[in-house]
């Protein structure tokens, strides 16, 4: 695994997510001011609904360029062994089923996935129950979270 791969697959992911965000604002906006959309009386909502439709769609295409300008100026130094997990490190994880997943700790653009030689690799932030758990830890250690009132138990197995 190469984390300056992965963050690039991260970044081009982003990219393409925005761009399509912008499309569907840019044709949810058009909807919503075009002239035939325009209310006849009060029971005519579709102009309504298209406008809330676009103000979704423009607040998402912030949301992805918010994501995607924190991920393109994070640090992507070496991994520091003295300081473990930070944003910036990729790593693997085993459940305690034994089954194994890669992760990347970016500062945004949770739950993101990308794939790297057939591995899916899934975007999480130091927000979440998980990330924030795994910051600072080491290779080998134990990280408990409690989701929706489930315990679950994760093995650090690599950190890159």
């Amino acid at each position: 695994m190469n984390k300056q791969t992965v963050h690039q697959l991260i970044l081009e992911k982003l990219s393409a997510d925005l761009e399509s965000a912008r499309r569907a604002a840019q044709t949810a906006y058009e909807t919503a001011t075009h002239e035939e959309n325009i209310a006849e009386n009060k029971y005519d909502t579709l102009g309504l609904e298209a406008s809330y439709l676009a103000a979704g769609q423009a607040r998402r295409v912030e949301e992805i360029r918010q994501a995607l300008a924190l991920c393109q100026n994070m640090n992507l130094g070496p991994h520091d062994a003295q300081k473990g997990i930070q944003v910036g490190t990729l790593l693997g994880l085993e459940d305690e089923n034994g089954r194994q997943q890669w992760l990347f700790l970016a500062p945004d653009g949770a739950g993101l996935k990308v794939c790297l030689v057939g591995q899916p690799i899934t975007v999480i932030t130091p927000r979440s129950p998980l990330g924030k758990s795994l910051l600072g830890k080491f290779e080998d250690d134990e990280v408990e979270i409690v989701v929706a009132g489930t315990r679950q138990q994760f093995t650090v197995t690599e950190v890159l």
